[in-house]
Order: C-alpha cells, then sequence, then structure tokens
C-alpha cells in the first residue's frame, strides 16, 4: 500500500476528501492505487467510511481498495463502516461475496458489532466514548437515495443510527436466517416505510421467497397494532417489484390483498392496501367497506 507520495495518490487523496466521486473514478481509471494512504497512514478507505460517503467508498472498491485490510488500531474499513452506522455505506464496502471471503469468526464478529450497537444506541455508544452527558444533537439524513436515517453527534464525534438496518443485512449477507418475528419487531420500532431499518427488514424477507417465510409475514396481516399489518402491506408492496417466488404467489398476494381491501376499516391502512393492490394490476376494482 503505496504513501500518497505520487502526483496520482495525492490528487486521489484530495477527490476523496472532496467527495468528488467522478475525479476519484477518473483518478483509479488512470492508475492511482485504491489502497494508496493518507498522512496518517490509514487507506484512503477510510476517509469515505468516517465521512459517510457510499458512493465514493464504493468507487474505491470496485477499483480493488481492500475493505478487509489490517489497521493499527485492529480493526478494518469495514468493521469501521458497521461501527459508523450508515447502512449505504456498509453495503458499499462489504464487497462481492463477503460470506465466501470472509472466514467464519470475522462474520460473527461483525454481527455481534452490528447488534451490541443497535441494542445500546448512537446516543449511548457516543456518550460512552466521549464521557459527555449532555444532549446529543440529532439530524435526520437520507443515507441513500430512498432511506434515511438519524446522524447523531456528541462532543465532536458522530454515528448514524442505522445498525439495524446493518444487522439485518449482514444477516442475511452471511445466510444466518433471523426468525421473521425478529426482523419485524426491528421494522415496526421505527414505524416510517422510509426508514433504513424498516427498509431493509421488508427487502431481506422479499428476498427470502420461501413458503414459510411468506406465511410468517402475512400473518401480521391480522395484528392488533395497525404498524404490523402496514408492514405487511408494504412488503407485499415492494415484493410486486421483483421476479421471486412462484407465480402462484402473485396470485396468492393480489388475492389476499383484495380480500384485506373488503375488510379493512383502518382508512389509513386501507390506503396502504390499495396501493399495494395496484402494483398487482388490480387498480379500483375493490368495494371500499362502509366507514373506511
Amino acid at each position: 500500500m503505496r504513501r500518497a507520495e505520487d502526483g496520482l495518490g495525492t490528487r486521489l487523496v484530495a477527490a476523496v476528501r472532496a467527495r468528488e466521486v467522478d475525479a476519484v473514478r477518473r483518478l483509479l481509471e488512470s492508475g492511482a492505487a485504491p489502497d494508496t494512504r493518507t498522512a496518517d497512514g490509514l487507506p484512503v478507505l477510510c476517509l469515505p467510511v468516517a465521512g459517510h460517503d457510499p458512493a465514493v467508498a464504493e468507487a474505491l472498491v470496485e477499483a480493488g481498495a481492500d475493505p478487509d485490510r489490517a489497521l493499527p488500531d485492529g480493526t478494518t474499513p469495514l468493521w469501521r463502516a458497521v461501527d459508523g452506522g450508515s447502512p449505504a455505506v456498509v453495503a458499499a464496502v462489504l464487497g462481492k461475496e463477503p460470506r465466501l471471503r470472509l472466514p467464519a469468526p470475522a462474520r460473527e464478529r461483525l454481527v455481534a458489532l452490528a447488534r451490541r450497537r443497535y441494542e445500546t444506541g448512537a446516543a449511548a455508544e457516543l456518550r460512552r466514548r466521549t464521557g459527555a452527558a449532555g444532549p446529543t444533537v440529532t439530524d435526520r439524513v437520507m443515507d441513500d437515495a430512498y432511506d434515511w436515517v438519524d446522524q447523531v453527534t456528541l462532543g465532536g464525534l458522530t454515528l448514524r443510527a442505522g445498525h439495524g438496518a446493518i444487522l439485518t443485512s449482514l444477516e442475511w449477507a452471511f445466510r444466518m436466517l433471523t426468525p421473521v418475528e425478529e426482523l419485524i419487531a426491528r421494522a415496526v420500532r421505527a414505524p416510517d416505510e422510509d426508514h433504513v431499518d424498516w427498509s431493509a427488514v421488508c427487502w431481506v424477507l422479499v428476498d427470502r421467497p420461501s413458503d414459510e417465510t411468506r406465511s410468517a409475514v402475512v400473518a401480521h396481516r391480522h395484528h392488533p397494532e395497525p404498524v404490523h399489518r402496514r408492514f405487511v402491506a408494504d412488503y407485499l408492496r415492494r415484493k410486486s417489484f421483483v421476479l421471486t417466488g412462484s407465480p402462484h404467489h402473485a396470485e396468492q398476494d393480489a388475492e389476499l390483498l383484495i380480500a384485506w381491501a373488503a375488510e379493512e376499516t383502518d382508512s389509513a391502512l386501507l390506503a396502504k392496501v390499495l396501493e399495494a393492490l395496484t402494483e398487482y394490476g388490480h387498480p379500483g376494482q375493490v368495494a371500499v367497506p362502509r366507514g373506511a
């Protein structure tokens, strides 16, 4: 791994710091080393990891930057990404075939780290690190083009609170089949379809197209809490976007939504059910129950 002593390396570090992804790609294509070291001796990949910059991190990893390189403190860029709490950065740094690339102990450590951070919470973790007792500053930020996450700052340190989504994504990437009940509990803890935790759970369950998974999810249609029923509607809506499972499942999903729409009395939830139903080619063909 070379320090940024040559012109390309120096320019690469500057472009990474400036978050100029197009310039980063051009420099990498021109021969800049993707594992160039910065002045502190760390690989340049650590900069976008710390700065929550998934686009630049992805460009570096695609060019050959090593997400598993051992750092002086015993961590790796991938470990730091998990710790930092941005699901988009973790997805960018995780790389190809992580289940085959990483040995079992390394996979288990990453999952355990994500679980600890999720259970502790970003604010409590920052208080532990800084020793500060004052209030945190929390901002809602877009983690990628679609989903948001809380960004928490205290004592000059910042974490993103996306560890639920990271935990969910790592478990699936490593083919650890977390029970559906546990996954849905994570999703509804952040009851917003555009929150990273909810979205990650929904897509992972869509990617698990077995009869057992589908049955366990749609059983929540009868849950007394509306947020659980809303999750099912969102799951079925997203499920219509991808070619997973069998055509029979698609027919079952449409039939379930039609029956559900005829019964649902919560007007906000009914709108979600009808929205999902339109994705299956049934717009405006359902009788709305009286009083909905």
